[in-house]
């Protein structure tokens, strides 16, 4: 069974930064697009962040300039650097493993609070 294990979540003062991984087991990594997505209370899940096999990597409007994404294939895990960090990127956010061949995997998702 596919496993994605997010981890580095928090609550963090608003210009904070916060750093986000998630370790992959049980999938052949490197032929996955790794995202990062994001769900607040009362709203839509939303792709954050997404990086393709080749490492061509998309990023949403209110993120981009502020959060980096990147994947190690040596340790199946793909990460999500958060700086700048505001009150509105306050949410659960999950990994997401992508593949035609095989659909979409998730993760159990880690809370990211920015608060004063």
């Amino acid at each position: 069974q596919v496993q994605l294990v997010e981890s580095g979540g928090g609550l963090v003062q608003p210009g904070g930064s916060l750093r986000l991984s998630c370790a992959a087991s049980r999938i052949i990594f490197s032929s996955y697009t790794m995202g990062w997505y994001r769900q607040a209370p009362g709203k839509q899940r939303e792709l954050v962040s997404r990086i393709t096999i080749t490492g061509y990597t998309n990023y949403a409007d209110s993120v981009k300039g502020r959060f980096t994404i990147s994947r190690d294939n040596a340790k199946n895990t793909v990460y999500l650097e958060m700086n700048s960090l505001k009150p509105e990127d306050t949410a659960v956010y999950y990994c997401n493993a992508a593949r035609l061949a095989t659909g979409d995997f998730w993760g159990q998702g880690t809370q990211v609070t920015v608060s004063s």
